[in-house]
């Protein structure tokens, strides 16, 4: 057994950003981890659920799953593993991924938001994601409606490259009506994600993949969000990595820009209105 194999065993059985397992694998290492539970050294009871499905899943099983949906598994230490989620404090055992996966070592800007954007904020992202484009920087997002959703579609209209961390498995397109452009996406960027393939997008998985966004990223930028937003929660992922964040401000009365806002107002994002700001203040932060 050697640490790929363990590690795509023990990705089939734990969901991904599990406080206790993430932070067991990352110090002891996935071959250690393995042999523990095939000696009984975890609590049977609880983690009865789990055992039984190490003792009874083999690497090639999952291995073969991956590769049925026309997806790569990737693994810490493997040529395209993105050394950026290193810096995670529960960093995933391992991704799955789509496309071109060399743009996942690219430098990237994380661009997140509402999915209910006013126009304003739909043409922004598009906007600042043709910026960093021209600036051979890739376009990280989540795949899902609104402010994702645009910032992808402009990288691929100024013929960049797009990332999506998505909160489903790598075979289901969610949210359906974007099959098209995750299909255009993989062409030149890549579709991510940490669980196994079959599996929904659970409203659990949308926050922990919120970190994933944010430690793939050199920076994050949060265009249009509620007072209450899971892109809040990116941001602050990414603020705890000591990475730029940014925000746009918008009309004082807008329900839409209440969460940049408050990320302003609590300088844990810095006002941006243009690319160029953006460009500076990420350069300043290096």
């Amino acid at each position: 057994m050697n640490e790929r194999d363990a590690r795509a065993i023990l990705f089939n059985a734990i969901e991904g950003g599990h406080p206790f397992w993430s932070r067991e694998i990352f110090s002891l290492g996935a071959v250690r981890c393995y042999e523990k539970i095939l000696n009984g050294q975890y609590d049977p009871i609880k983690h009865e659920k789990l055992i039984n499905r190490v003792l009874t899943t083999s690497s090639d099983q999952v291995q073969s799953a991956i590769e049925k949906v026309g997806a790569d598994f990737i693994s810490p230490g493997d040529a395209m593993w993105p050394v950026n989620l290193d810096d995670l404090m529960l960093p995933p055992i391992a991704l799955i991924g789509k496309g071109e996966l060399a743009v996942l070592s690219q430098p990237s800007l994380a661009i997140v938001g509402t999915r209910n954007p006013t126009n304003y904020g739909a043409r922004i992202s598009g906007d600042f994601a043709a910026g960093f484009v021209d600036r051979e920087w890739a376009i990280v997002s989540g795949g899902a409606y609104g402010i994702d959703s645009y910032a992808h579609k402009g990288a691929l209209i100024a013929e960049g490259c797009t990332i999506a961390v998505i909160a489903s498995g790598i075979d289901i397109n969610y949210p359906a009506s974007n099959a098209r452009l995750f299909s255009e996406m993989c062409e030149s960027g890549a579709i991510i994600t940490e669980v196994m393939p079959g599996q929904p997008a659970l409203p659990s998985r949308f926050l922990t993949r919120n970190r994933l966004i944010a430690a793939l990223s050199q920076a994050t930028l949060v265009v249009e969000a509620a007072f209450r937003s899971g892109s809040l929660r990116t941001a602050r992922d990414a603020a705890e990595l000591l990475r730029p964040v940014m925000a746009i401000p918008g009309p004082i009365n807008s329900p839409t820009s209440e969460g940049c806002h408050r990320l302003i107002g609590e300088r844990i994002a810095e006002l941006v209105t243009s690319v160029a700001d953006a460009v500076d203040f990420i350069g300043a932060n290096r």
